[in-house]
């Protein structure tokens, strides 16, 4: 047998001051494995990093504007478990449709927030950056909306993340699908208010050496102005279709059924730009294009076009479709994955004198755990919550490449309460300052959200070893707290 040898833990603490230097922080030393047991790609397996590949993400700031605060949010996940009769009457009273308005088919992690909470926006950004995206799109698809009391927050909250040493996400507008006035109303507003005055010019997302921005310009004017606009950004107009593929050389998808298609021809016979999609409001009862995602067949989370729908009761939670599309992504090998999507969460409820083919109503773009297509981690799934941001995260490194690993340093025997013992040991393990401030705002409907929990704002951590002794080194920005 063995002779047993104890290792006494040593840790060192050291603070500053006042404000800790802003660090470039990357998250691709970072592991995990998921509540599947699946392990994320490390750097042998993922490969040295790539240059001039990007990784866009659809994101939803609509998550504004007035609510009844007398009501309780309406869950659709929770509905329906409590009265599965009220899938068949529309009139049933558990929809409460007169106050609730829109459902959420699961409530998020962070709660049914508002994007106009700067401690949600903060933990997204970091998410997003730690996950290795480059880029999001904000969806202004809808009328001429553009969320401003949103992305003004936003812009504000991801500027400071920056300064803090987050790799921030850069930002763009995604406009309605065709040249409408909505569209021109859009550009025109978002041109006048954040790009010509140059506001946050930081965060703008660059495509081709230019802003870019997934509008038309079809219908743009000679005015002076319009002419400034055509000028100023790099379009890609939205390519609304699931089935049909580019209808003109400029167009970028948002959303698309397996196999996808390449957008933008670029160098060598590649493409620009390539959707991948987590599950698709399409199916079979309407020959692929969209339509009702509680329509039977829908192409939700646990279907793939080789293998059809996981039977098992939990198979939403496996990715089939979200890995099949990102298979198909490899294949291309496009500058760009734009993948759908992050935040939606909300779903309407409609009549078929709406137009939706769903009996006797429709939620169209989210549902239930199978059918939505969110990857921010939710609440309902318990432990299991955020296996879609580590399958992400998982692809974007094998499509992208990770940075090598620092390599662990020698054994080194610490002397406590000597800093700088700690200089040449690695891996240096780094992270933000400036995300501990309170939670303090309102959700939706009769939501309230506060939180206090934000203490000790570590920014860097260390361990070393010798022979007989583990040490570890935490730094934190400020005086740690009683």
């Amino acid at each position: 047998m063995k002779q047993l040898h104890s290792i006494i833990l040593l840790v060192f603490f050291a603070f500053a001051t006042g404000n800790a230097k802003a660090q470039f922080v990357t998250s691709d030393s970072w592991t995990a494995t998921d509540a599947l047991g699946r392990k994320i790609s490390d750097y042998k397996t993922a490969g040295e990093r790539k240059k001039d590949k990007f990784v866009a993400m659809f994101y939803w700031t609509w998550h504004q504007g007035v609510d009844d605060t007398t009501v309780q949010v309406g869950n659709i996940t929770e509905i329906v478990r409590k009265y599965p009769e009220a899938m068949k009457n529309y009139n049933h009273p558990a929809w409460n449709k007169r106050k609730c308005g829109n459902f959420y088919w699961e409530q998020p992690l962070l709660g049914y927030y508002r994007t106009t909470d700067a401690w949600v926006l903060r933990k997204h950004v970091e998410m997003l950056a730690d996950a290795g995206i480059d880029a999001v799109f904000f969806d202004c698809t809808n009328g001429s909306l553009t969320w401003s009391e949103s992305y003004e927050t936003l812009l504000k909250t991801w500027d400071k993340a920056q300064k803090d040493g987050v790799n921030a996400p850069k930002i763009a507008y995604m406009l309605p699908f065709g040249a409408s006035e909505n569209s021109l109303v859009s550009l025109r507003q978002l041109y006048r208010d954040v790009y010509k005055p140059g506001r946050y010019k930081n965060l703008w997302f660059f495509w081709k050496g230019k802003p870019c921005i997934m509008a038309y310009p079809d219908n743009l004017t000679e005015s002076a102005e319009d002419r400034e606009i055509a000028a100023f950004f790099t379009f890609r107009p939205g390519q609304p279709d699931y089935v049909n593929g580019p209808r003109r050389n400029d167009h970028w998808g948002w959303l698309e059924n397996y196999p996808q298609h390449g957008y933008v021809k670029a160098e060598k016979n590649k493409f620009e730009q390539v959707t991948v999609g987590v599950a698709q409001n399409a199916g079979p009862l309407n020959d692929g294009h969209c339509s009702a995602f509680n329509l039977p067949g829908t192409y939700g989370r646990s279907y793939s076009k080789n293998n059809g729908f996981d039977p098992r009761v939990d198979g939403y939670l496996y990715g089939w479709n979200f890995q099949e599309q990102w298979t198909r992504a490899f294949e291309l090998d496009p500058e760009l994955v734009f993948v759908t999507g992050w935040n939606e969460f909300i779903a309407g409820q409609w009549l078929p004198k709406d137009g939706w083919s769903g009996y006797p109503f429709s939620f169209v773009d989210e549902f239930d755990w199978e059918h939505s297509r969110d990857i921010e981690p939710n609440k309902g799934w318990g432990d299991k919550g955020d296996v879609y941001y580590l399958q992400l995260i998982d692809n974007v490194r094998k499509f992208k490449g990770m940075s090598a690993p620092e390599k662990a340093s020698p054994t080194k025997t610490i002397r406590l309460g000597k800093a700088d013992d700690w200089a040449d040991v690695l891996p240096d393990y780094k992270h933000y300052g400036g995300n501990t401030f309170p939670r303090d705002h309102r959700g939706r409907n009769n939501q309230y959200y506060t939180n206090k929990m934000g203490r000790n704002d570590i920014v860097r951590a260390k361990v070393a070893r010798d022979n007989q002794k583990i040490y570890f080194y935490v730094e934190t920005a400020q005086k740690l707290t009683p």
